[in-house]
């Protein structure tokens, strides 16, 4: 199968947007390692005073879990599916909280560089045709000392970790998908999770994009193996801490 990208899979995303809160209810821990891997961003006093940007925030999951970690920051969702941002913008949300349509390859041109303090991303790397493009563009967006999780199905890279994969997708989620009416943009979660990077493979593709003090920390569940968060920082400026 070719990979959806672009319009095609916003297409995809709009259609599945329908249903999506609900399967993704149905997967074992899936809120409670979204929030895991937001609070792996440390952010200090609630994130008081902090801009934080969700990247590719979708109907608004890995926002309720940032702001579970940093209820005093500043977050912003951007995403480039109508229909999922239409989802994520029906909930109610504190002040503090804003959400825009935008694909990620035109954010250089719309957000400020070093705008905000931190960046999360969920599930998003492995959807994009050019990764490391995309991690210029948030390390440009980062302050200096910036920090980074990337929450996202990187397998740990032996061949049991890609077996349960398979088997997963096969026994749960593209029947789920199916009954859902989005077979294709579940084929594609499939196929874009084992042509993505490892685990191993993403941290080293995080360093050679500039980012220092990178750790890859597991998920427990169902998830160990598949499902990963990445942490890093963008170097500090002269004189600053990292």
């Amino acid at each position: 199968m070719t990979l959806l990208r672009g319009d095609a899979l916003s297409e995809a995303f709009d259609h599945g947007s329908a249903a999506y809160d609900r399967l993704v209810a149905a997967s074992p821990g899936y809120h409670a390692h979204l929030r895991r891997s937001a609070r792996r961003l440390g952010l200090p006093e609630g994130g008081r005073g902090l801009r934080v940007l969700d990247l590719g925030c979708g109907t608004g999951a890995s926002t309720a879990a940032l702001l579970a970690a940093a209820p005093l920051a500043r977050i912003t969702g951007v995403d480039a599916s109508a229909g999922m941002l239409a989802r994520a913008t029906a909930k109610s949300w504190p002040q503090g909280v804003d959400f825009a349509r935008h694909p990620v390859e035109e954010l250089a041109g719309r957000l400020e560089a070093g705008s905000f303090d931190a960046v999360f991303a969920g599930y998003l790397f492995r959807n994009l045709a050019d990764p490391d493009q995309a991690l210029d563009l948030v390390r440009g967006l980062l302050v200096p000392g910036g920090r980074l999780a990337v929450h996202e199905y990187t397998l740990g890279g032996s061949p049991a970790h890609l077996a349960a994969w398979r088997t997963i997708c096969s026994l749960i989620i593209q029947p789920a998908g199916r009954l859902a009416g989005d077979a294709g943009l579940y084929r594609h979660l499939r196929d874009s999770v084992t042509r993505f990077d490892t685990a191993p493979a993403f941290a080293r593709r995080l360093r050679r994009a500039g980012f220092t003090d990178v750790r890859v920390l597991p998920l427990p569940g169902w998830q160990t193996g598949i499902t990963h968060t990445f942490v890093a920082r963008t170097a500090a400026g002269p004189g600053g801490r990292s």
